[in-house]
């Protein structure tokens, strides 16, 4: 297996890594409030969203982090290495790529339930706003994040060669 220049992240890049799936929990936080406008549960629906949207991220530090060669290292292009360090000890990293195949699936409704519930409310009533906020969080969820994640993130990530998100680690040279 080719191994990737490693390189130690600095916590300014890491959390600016972070930063779209931080905005694409906002948006869809506050496309389930607009979506129910005059229902009871809108502010339940929005805040269990962003609950859900950190729990995401908790649950990728404990189920997939530990397998991870760059786990409780400054290599991690995201940082949860470092945190998942304080929840989990290290696993077998042979087993990275079954982890991440097995639990990406729990976070993918973060992408989904926004447009649904976006969709749903602009059919019996259509609302520009409501349209604006849909269009702003699909382009950040399904261009930014995953642009930012393979060009920026996992671009240089030492451990992209055993990812079933990246694949094989091209040499740059």
């Amino acid at each position: 297996m080719e191994q990737c220049a490693t390189r130690t992240v600095p916590v300014l890049r890491a959390l600016l890594d972070n930063l779209p799936y931080t905005f694409m929990i906002a948006l869809g936080a506050a496309l389930l409030w607009l979506s129910a406008a005059q229902a009871a549960w809108r502010w339940p629906a929005a805040l269990l969203y962003g609950a859900y949207g950190v729990a995401g991220a908790l649950w990728i530090m404990l189920f997939v982090c530990p397998w991870c060669h760059f786990y409780d290292t400054r290599q991690c292009p995201c940082g949860y290495g470092r945190i998942a360090a304080r929840l989990r000890g290290r696993q077998d990293p042979s087993g990275f790529a079954r982890q991440f195949r097995r639990h990406i699936p729990v976070i993918v409704p973060l992408w989904i339930v926004p447009l649904l519930a976006g969709g749903i409310a602009l059919l019996p009533h259509f609302s520009a706003g409501l349209l604006a906020l849909l269009t702003v969080f699909a382009v950040n969820s399904f261009v930014v994040l995953p642009l930012v994640s393979r060009k920026y993130g996992c671009a240089t990530c030492p451990q992209k060669a055993g990812c079933p998100w990246m694949g094989t680690c091209k040499s740059t040279h």
